[in-house]
């Protein structure tokens, strides 16, 4: 059994609560990720919460904010679902699918960011696919 540190995108790029929504948004560009870990300082790396191309498209630009002048503690999502890195990868494959997401940061013990784990990471790199067939399947349904 293969644990999440073994399968998750080691330090993946990161932003501050006052970064603008712009330079996220250039980051995520950059990056070619979809979201991207808040952390409460660049010396500590503790997640703080996680910003995400859609928070980005549904409440900077649908509703006309300047990208410029929001910052990310103001589209942020505070209540993360992560998983530790020592946590079994299956823990975190249903917390994906649980909770609808494509990807999670994954923390140390001291809540610091040190990866992520992916939809894609799990599908290239854990020899399980009916399990991974599962967990995008879970993933995509639609929300009651």
């Amino acid at each position: 059994m293969k644990k999440c540190s073994e399968v998750m995108t080691e330090s993946p790029a990161c932003c501050l609560p006052s970064d603008s929504v712009s330079r996220v948004a250039q980051a995520m560009k950059d990056e070619n990720v979809g979201s991207i870990p808040v952390i409460e300082n660049p010396q500590t790396r503790i997640l703080a919460g996680i910003v995400t191309d859609r928070d980005l498209a549904l409440q900077v630009v649908a509703d006309g904010r300047d990208a410029n002048l929001t910052k990310v503690a103001d589209v942020m999502t505070y209540k993360v679902v992560t998983c530790h890195i020592d946590d079994p990868v299956e823990e975190a494959v249903d917390a994906m699918a649980e909770n609808q997401l494509r990807r999670i940061p994954v923390v140390d013990n001291g809540y610091r960011v040190v990866g992520i784990i992916s939809q894609a990471d799990v599908a290239t790199r854990v020899d399980k696919p009916e399990e991974t067939a599962k967990m995008v399947k879970e993933i995509s349904q639609p929300t009651a």
